[in-house]
């Protein structure tokens, strides 16, 4: 059986801010041998994330299909190929992207999870681990940390695969056969 027929339909790949989680999602991407497509949310605010969006771009290379949607993850991840396979990286600026555009999260974190499972073709999602610190001194942030775990704790129930990344070390939570 092909390795690509095996790739599991969602992935969760977690991790603390530059553990390499990214890193370790393309190269779960780059073993499928499937066309690649990156959904980014990420936008650039200051020359600092530019500069941090500059890099991601120069490391993937140029045989990415790039999407931005920094809002609209649900029509990004239908205009997929089925042939393809999906990096969304990552969905922990997209919420910070739904929170500072006062939209509902809930019903888009449930949206989120709906196109998840309809996707036509396997996609692995990157996401920051935010609930391992201290609580936060202000409502922003506490709430923040309270969507990001919830939302990680529902991709984590969908996907096939969890994988946590600490200091570039990738180490799997769950893997279904």
């Amino acid at each position: 059986m092909p390795a690509e027929n095996k790739t599991p339909a969602l992935r969760l790949v977690l991790g603390g801010a530059n553990s390499g989680k990214s890193r370790v999602a393309e190269q779960l991407i780059a073993a499928t041998g499937r066309p690649r497509r990156y959904i980014a949310t990420a936008q650039a605010w200051d020359d600092e994330m530019g500069a941090k969006i500059a890099q991601h771009r120069l490391q993937r290379g140029s045989d990415w299909t790039t999407v931005e949607a920094p809002l609209d993850l649900m029509e990004a991840l239908a205009a997929a190929q089925p042939d393809e396979i999906v990096l969304l990286d990552c969905v922990t600026l997209w919420l910070s992207n739904l929170m500072m555009a006062e939209r509902d999260i809930q019903t888009a974190c449930a949206a989120l999870c709906t196109a998840l499972t309809q996707a036509p073709c396997p996609v692995i999602v990157v996401s920051n681990e935010v609930g391992q610190g201290i609580t936060p001194d202000n409502a922003m942030a506490r709430a923040f940390v309270k969507h990001q775990g919830h939302l990680n704790q529902d991709l984590a129930r969908l996907a096939q695969e969890v994988i946590f990344v600490t200091a570039g070390i990738a180490q799997t939570l769950k893997a279904t056969p």
